[in-house]
Order: C-alpha cells, then structure tokens, then sequence
C-alpha cells in the first residue's frame, strides 16, 4: 500500500507572511496569518521504501490523481483555524503549560514540590510567570521508573486537585495521568485537560469511562512503558511510524475531536529519532489539531551539549521551543516558564517586524 504525507515547508513570519498571503502567494499555517508558507514537502511510502519531493503549493497539477487528492486534503487541514476546545486557550497563540510534579523521583524535579505550601506557591508562580495551563502529576514517567498504585497516585495530587479551581477558575487544569480512576476523580474537581503519556493505552477502560464527560485529551505517543521505552527503541521511520499512530487513534479510538497530539519527546526515542521529530514537526500540522511538546530539560538537550550542560538545560530548552514555535507548534510543555515566556515574546517580537 503506498502512502502519501505532507509537511509544510519554506515559512516566512510577520509583515512578509501576510503580504505573502494577501497576495495569495503562500498560506496560512493553522489559519495563523503571521505564519505563511508557500512549498510543501510530499513523501510518499511504499512498504519499506520512503522518497520525498518539495513543490511550491500551486504546482498541484503536476502531481498524480491519488497524490492530488491527499495533497489537497492535508493542505485543507494544514491552513484551516484550530478549533479552541480548551478553556481559556486560544491556538493561533502560543501557550506555555507549567509542569508541576508531585512525585518524589521525576528526573529533574522530584520532591521538589510535594509540600502542601511549595506546590500552591509554585503554581502561582508559573501563573504570574506566563503559564496558561498547569500540568499536574503524581507518578513520575522518567526512563525506567516504576508503575505506582492508583491510591499513592491520587495521595499525592489530590490536595493541588481539589483546590485548584477554587482559586484559579481561568487557568486549564491538566491532569497528567496513566489511570481512569485519578482521572474521574480529577474531573469531578473541574480538571479541563487529560493527559496520559501512554495514548490511553495503559489503562484499556479509560476512554469509555471519561467518554460521557466530553473532555479535551492529549493524544501522547510513547514506544513500551516508562520502565521499558528506553531500552534500544527502534522503528521503521520515526517521523511517519507516528503519524500513522496518530491518524489510527484518532480515526479508531477518539469519537470527540477534542485532541492535541504530542509525539513524546524521550519517550522511547533516541537522540536521533527525537532530533527528527522536532526538525520535521510541521507534518503532523495536517492531521488538523493543535500540537503540544515536551522538551523541557530532556536528555537529549545532555546529549548534544555534552560538557556544556547544565542541571536546568534552559538554553537547550529554550532554543527547542523557539524552533517548534517557528514550526507552528502551539503548546510548549516546560518547567521554566518565566525564562520560556521571556524567549517568546522577545522571538515572536522580532519575527513581527
């Protein structure tokens, strides 16, 4: 079976970008006018064998009947206005989603915050600092940690659950869990956001229990659990292996389209499969729904700098979300929100002019 994808390439930013789309020699990426492109890069695959071409978006003609067809499908989807499902959240911007760990082993952060006191000053500091979703989770995912129980789990986040809306009524809750149970739970306290970096897979009841509730969802992807995804993950082609992920789940399993989908930086990738992702990650703009990424402080940031790293890794992370935001990628999971926020505002300001 041959299959056909499609990225947008070739972008230009502010004044250019709505000139150029004004005159109608580009496109909109996401119906955002300060992002335009005007080529597209078609790879087809046939079994094993992978080819790409790029054309300028008006050359359509000279494409095959069947790639015509998807072509112009996923341009559909690539150009067109994100629905904003989530509360409080608007895709043509950017939002930042503050990471708050309740676990006394996450990789950068355990332990942290699991103080009653710390944590509630935390979230009010990412809030002041430009966060407008917090992330909320109480077992750690790092590589090789261990699944924990559902009572521990809810122990640990309950106290930030149960009071969060009382004091932040427009700010997005995200819960960020494995299990059903912690996630009805979460709900019935006003959580707008479900989280789960196994794509619901972990827990095979949970999309039929949250169903009824109408819930946005991020649609993670990750290669085997926590403790196993790390241990020589390999794939056919990383980049399309999970878009055809993505396009299964959502056509089988999700009948809501309230979905922001997030390939998993580190989780079961490689140093050169993760650089892929990011580097190519304008294709998965034409599965139509808003993207989210986690590079915050990953290893990867470790692998590249190597005796330039630092305990925060805040200028690899910062120099990765200033990429993704050029790709058109509209939520940035991180932990330094105030240093992220500060390297938007001052890139999208220069990308403006």
């Amino acid at each position: 079976m041959i299959k056909y994808y499609t990225r947008a390439c070739n972008f230009k930013y502010g004044s250019i970008a709505r000139k150029l789309i004004k005159k109608k020699l580009a496109l909109p990426l996401c119906g955002n006018g300060n992002i335009s492109f005007d080529e597209i890069e078609i790879i087809t695959r046939n079994k094993n064998r992978v080819s790409n071409k790029i054309i300028h978006y008006k050359e359509l003609n000279n494409l095959s009947n069947n790639q015509k067809k998807k072509v112009k499908k996923d341009l559909r989807n690539i150009t067109s206005k994100r629905n904003n499902f989530l509360k409080n959240i608007n895709f043509s911007k950017p939002s930042i989603m503050g990471i708050l760990n309740l676990t006394p082993d996450s990789f950068s952060d355990g332990g942290k915050f699991n103080e009653k006191q710390k944590s509630i000053k935390h979230i009010s500091d990412m809030i002041s600092f430009g966060a407008n979703i917090i992330d909320v989770g109480g077992e750690s995912t790092r590589p090789g940690s261990k699944t924990i129980n559902p009572k521990k789990e809810w122990e640990r986040v309950k106290h930030v659950i149960r009071v969060f809306k009382k004091r932040y009524k427009n700010i997005s809750l995200s819960i960020d869990t494995r299990k059903s149970d912690l996630m009805i739970k979460s709900i019935k306290h006003g959580v707008n956001l479900i989280n789960d970096v196994s794509g619901f897979s972990y827990d095979k009841n949970s999309l039929k229990k949250i169903k009824k509730f109408n819930l946005p969802k991020v649609l993670h992807h990750m290669k085997g659990t926590p403790n196993t995804m790390q241990i020589n993950p390999k794939y056919k082609n990383v980049l399309l292996d999970i878009y055809d992920y993505f396009e299964k789940s959502i056509k089988e399993r999700f009948t809501d389209k309230k979905i922001i989908v997030d390939p998993g930086i580190g989780f079961g990738k490689n140093l050169k499969h993760n650089l892929i992702l990011i580097s190519k990650i304008s294709l998965f703009h034409s599965l139509g729904f808003p993207i989210m990424i986690g590079t915050s402080r990953k290893r990867f940031i470790n692998q590249i700098s190597g005796k330039y790293d630092s305990q925060d890794r805040t200028g690899g992370t910062i120099a990765s979300v200033l990429f993704l935001l050029s790709q058109g990628v509209q939520i940035f999971r991180v932990h330094n929100v105030k240093e992220i926020k500060q390297g938007i505002l001052v890139f999208e300001k220069i990308l403006q002019q």
